[in-house]
């Protein structure tokens, strides 16, 4: 057998067991994909925005609802990139929602948040048709994404800003980069024209606005941190004084940290359907949503609890 043709018989093979481990890992589930819907209209010169959602199938009950927040830099990635973990975690029963927002320069960490916030109505409001329970929400996001996620969901104002108020059962942060977006930018001191500075602004008010670390509060969403050990030092190190100030709110946080793991694997784990963190998210939900139960006095009593 010639080389050439003999490589190209391994890339099938490792091709065709990735597609069996999927298809196995996801136990032959059958899901429903409902794409580029658009839940923020354009507006001035910010364009629509659109989320994915993924279902299971079959749903006879209302299911846990995750809303996933990708990460880019605040200046790109999108939706399409992630749909095989949507697929993933609808095939485990979790009604899924994967959603685009606008990306630096044309907009700010601001108008990010904002349409982050909208997306959350959006799934409070319409998820019931999709299967989902509008009363067990999970915020989720990676990098960037994670610091979107983490803003919105401490830093009410985005809620009641629409006339919502904060409706979500939990925050799942993996890799969060910028929960100590202050602190970072203080430190870098960068040039004007940095990309950072055309998200953030060269206004250290702004900064510490924009900084999750800063909205932490008593009655925040119960959360659960992931982290890699071989992340960016300014990711180990913004979410070591997040944990660290947490502990005054919510001690008993779940921090996880993958001593393996750089970042961009932090989210790549999740391509395969048989990565034991979708386990631990599973029973983080279980455990959240059975609060969401309680009456409304027991529930802000349980809260972090």
């Amino acid at each position: 057998m010639k080389t050439e043709a003999r490589i190209t018989l391994i890339v099938l093979m490792i091709l065709l067991g990735a597609f069996m481990l999927t298809l196995s890992g996801c136990s032959f589930k059958r899901i429903t994909k409902s794409k580029n819907i658009v839940y923020q209209k354009a507006y001035k010169t910010s364009a629509e925005q659109q989320l994915n959602v993924f279902t299971p199938k079959k749903h006879s009950e209302p299911k846990n609802v995750l809303i996933f927040v990708h990460g880019g830099n605040w200046n790109s990635g999108k939706k399409s990139q992630y749909s095989i973990i949507g697929g993933h975690w609808a095939r485990k029963d979790v009604v899924t929602v994967i959603v685009d927002y606008p990306l630096s320069p044309a907009a700010d960490y601001k108008a990010m948040a904002i349409s982050i916030a909208k997306s959350v109505k959006w799934v409070k409001e319409n998820i019931s048709q999709y299967g989902g329970d509008p009363d067990k929400i999970f915020l989720s996001g990676h990098s960037a994404g994670g610091h979107l996620a983490a803003l919105v969901a401490l830093d009410d104002h985005y809620f009641k800003n629409i006339g919502l108020e904060n409706p979500l059962a939990g925050l799942i942060l993996i890799d969060a980069a910028g929960l100590d977006m202050h602190g970072y930018l203080t430190e870098e001191q960068f040039e004007k024209g940095n990309t950072y500075l055309r998200t953030f602004s060269s206004d250290s008010k702004t900064w510490k606005e924009a900084t999750p670390l800063y909205h932490l509060h008593q009655n925040m969403p119960p959360m659960l941190i992931y982290r890699g050990g071989k992340t960016y030092p300014s990711i180990l190190k913004s979410n070591e004084k997040f944990i660290n100030a947490l502990h005054a709110y919510a001690p008993e946080t779940d921090y996880r940290i993958q001593k393996s793991k750089k970042h961009v694997p932090m989210i790549t784990q999740f391509f395969n359907p048989w990565n034991r963190r979708y386990g631990e998210i599973l029973e983080f939900m279980k455990a959240a949503g059975s609060k969401m139960d309680l009456p409304e006095d027991k529930r802000n009593a349980a809260v972090g609890k």
